[in-house]
């Protein structure tokens, strides 16, 4: 018998970047507690493909493609919302992108196009949601953090940049939002199994140092990022607000 503290039934969850990676898995995990799916990405094929599989599957999905750094295409997808009677009770913003390239060789542009997929997004999503979810008094915002959130590495400045910039934005979403009911929170992943992450897990030295550093002595599945989700998502977490659950293997916790 299912928690009735984490048990999902009857709300609606938005999943930014859910048609695949640590989206998709964190979007799997909410049906499976009960939530409603609106899967989105960029690309409307893959999108109706990954909404076709949750519904095989017996969840409930619906699809809901935009880009995530697009602000007309983002309101323009809350007012189909809101025309369909969809409420979004639960937001992930997941969605994000890497590039890694030492500083002094970085385009400006490129700078701009992590920042505005990583970070930005989720500022006019959550937004957007928060709109929503103020009106009805509740609701429930998960930002995708990451180690960067509190660790530098060389070559991914705008990435690191980002999600330092995810945590910030988290306590500033619970500094105004949560008299309304609303909590707004983050999850930092350590070293995912992805397929963003394949070319450094294919490489003996870093996957090495990956291992070495983590106290798990191995890198993350994208799985086991579901109870942190669950947990953020649900009535269990109704007096945490503006916080950052490292889901790292320790990582973050050591020398």
């Amino acid at each position: 018998m299912t928690n009735p503290l984490f048990d999902l039934s009857g709300k609606t969850a938005l999943v930014t970047g859910s048609s695949r990676g640590l989206g998709r898995a964190m979007a799997e995990g909410l049906a499976v507690a009960g939530a409603r799916i609106l899967v989105n990405g960029t690309d409307p094929a893959r999108v109706d493909e990954a909404v076709s599989e949750f519904r095989a599957a017996g969840h409930q999905a619906e699809p809901a493609a935009f880009n995530v750094t697009d602000e007309a295409a983002i309101i323009r997808a809350f007012e189909g919302f809101d025309a369909s009677g969809i409420a979004v009770d639960i937001l992930v913003n997941n969605a994000g992108i890497q590039f890694r390239k030492p500083m002094v060789e970085l385009a400006t542009a490129d700078w701009q196009r992590v920042i505005d997929t990583n970070l930005t997004s989720a500022f006019m999503i959550g937004r957007e949601a928060a709109k929503r979810m103020i009106a009805r008094g509740a609701g429930k915002v998960i930002n995708i953090g990451s180690l960067t959130s509190e660790l530098a590495r060389a070559t991914v400045a705008p990435y690191t940049v980002a999600k330092g910039g995810i945590k910030m934005l988290t306590r500033a979403m619970a500094a105004e939002w949560a008299e309304a009911g609303i909590q707004a929170n983050a999850i930092g992943p350590g070293y995912m199994i992805t397929d963003m992450n394949q070319a450094l897990i294919d490489n003996p030295t870093f996957d090495a140092w990956v291992k070495g550093r983590t106290p798990a002595r191995r890198w993350g599945k994208p799985g086991e990022l579901v109870g942190a989700a669950v947990f953020l998502a649900s009535a269990a977490s109704d007096y945490v607000n503006g916080q950052i659950i490292y889901v790292d293997g320790g990582m973050s916790s050591v020398l």
